[in-house]
């Protein structure tokens, strides 16, 4: 009797636990723009930093809104995309080859691990002023210093992934007579494209991070450029608008990230 009166019940547990994440996702929101509001609020009511109260969420989303409807949030929003894109594209180029000769060369590894290491440490903003006088145009210089930064991730990934490939893996390859196009691009790439996207999403964090000190340049465009520009003017509802539309994108940067990991993840929970 009491299992027939439980059945209702458990029933309606998988769909409670549906709508645990959005909720919990929901107060996590709620709780930001909590503290948001009292910060705000806390600004406002001081007299040294009075000057500041246009950070507060009612000033910040009213501008927002307005940037949203003049198309000014896409007009600053594409030349970064398309700077994050071409320093992107450009680290996974030389990332993902150069990962994998490390990940399968020991000897090529152990040479190459203290320079990497060294390099890898070095904070990708300290190139900028070899960034300006290699390259003739600002854009190509964001790009380089974009690159620097998100090389690193990509590369290590992606050794560490072909290192944990099974060897049998590979000599039953050989002994099916693959050759090395086979070897590559049937055997390696598939084993290892959940260790690259994850080395790519992790880098995109970074590349997302540096872009904004990297549009300091002398480019007259970006999201970057739109911080320095509001700061200058003292336009801070500009200003804190501009930081919430950098979060917003970057998350969904990172959103699709992780999206393309769980679709090529060929490991399966089984629970």
């Amino acid at each position: 009797m009491t299992a027939v009166a439980d059945a209702p019940i458990r029933a309606g547990m998988p769909s409670l636990a549906r709508l645990r994440g959005p909720l919990n996702a929901a107060i996590g929101i709620g709780l930001l723009l909590g503290l948001w509001w009292l910060g705000g609020r806390a600004v406002a009511d001081n007299p040294d930093l009075f000057a500041f109260a246009n950070f507060a969420p009612e000033p910040t989303l009213r501008r927002l809104w307005s940037m949203l409807g003049s198309g000014e949030v896409v007009e600053m929003t594409l030349p970064s995309l398309y700077r994050v894109g071409a320093g992107m594209a450009l680290a996974a180029a030389i990332g993902v080859p150069v990962g994998i000769l490390i990940g399968r060369m020991a000897r090529l590894r152990e040479i190459t691990n203290i320079p990497f290491q060294f390099l890898r440490m070095i904070s990708p903003l300290s190139w900028m002023p070899i960034a300006v006088m290699a390259f003739d145009t600002w854009d190509g210089a964001i790009v380089f210093l974009i690159a620097v930064a998100a090389v690193w991730p990509i590369l290590f990934s992606t050794a560490a992934g072909l290192r944990r490939i099974d060897p049998a893996w590979l000599k039953v390859a050989r002994n099916l007579g693959a050759n090395p196009f086979h070897m590559l691009f049937v055997v390696i790439l598939p084993a290892i494209a959940v260790d690259i996207l994850t080395g790519i999403r992790l880098a995109l964090g970074v590349a997302w991070v540096v872009l904004v000190p990297a549009e300091y340049l002398g480019v007259t465009s970006g999201l970057g450029y739109a911080i320095n520009d509001a700061r200058d003017t003292l336009d801070y509802d500009r200003l804190a608008a501009t930081v919430v539309v950098i979060g917003v994108i970057g998350f969904a940067l990172d959103s699709a990230a992780s999206a393309a990991i769980r679709k090529f993840n060929w490991v399966r929970d089984t629970h």
